[in-house]
């Protein structure tokens, strides 16, 4: 972002200043509370936060292991990403972490957040953000399988 405040299609309504206030791709787990608390706005009416976790399975079969791993420009990419979304939706305050290597069943695999002065606002930017981010940002998963078969997602 430019830094500088944009008006939106309501009357009185601009973006913070710097909307964007948490990217990152880690190492270490995830924390639901970090991301809500990043996108805290006095000027927000509705929050959308979602969280993806690892799932025991996947197109029917029983995964056994998974690691994500990201492109050197993954943080450059996350950034674009979410410049879009703020440039697209009346966005207080927006929030996104993945994490990468080695993950277990049930672990924190992404957390986004997006506030904005209304609810549909923030779904509708929240589940922007998501999709953009899955569709663009370097990040492949690796999935072993209780069979022994492995497939990378993404790649």
């Amino acid at each position: 972002m430019d830094g500088m405040a944009h008006s939106y299609d309501h009357p009185g309504e601009l973006a913070a200043a710097e909307p964007i206030r948490l990217l990152a791709v880690r190492d270490t787990p995830l924390s639901v509370d970090e991301v809500f608390g990043a996108v805290g706005d006095a000027a927000a009416g509705g929050t959308a936060l979602f969280v993806g976790t690892v799932r025991n399975h996947d197109g029917g079969a029983e995964v056994g292991a998974l690691g994500y791993s990201a492109h050197p420009t993954v943080e450059a990419e996350l950034r674009r990403v979410a410049e879009k979304v703020v440039a697209d939706f009346p966005v207080r305050a927006l929030a996104a972490v993945h994490r990468v290597g080695d993950l277990a069943i049930g672990d924190l695999a992404v957390v986004v957040a997006v506030s904005c002065p209304h609810r549909a606002e923030a779904f509708a930017a929240c589940r922007r953000l998501i999709d953009d981010l899955k569709r663009e940002v370097p990040i492949w998963k690796h999935q072993t399988f209780a069979d022994g078969t492995e497939e990378w997602v993404g790649a």
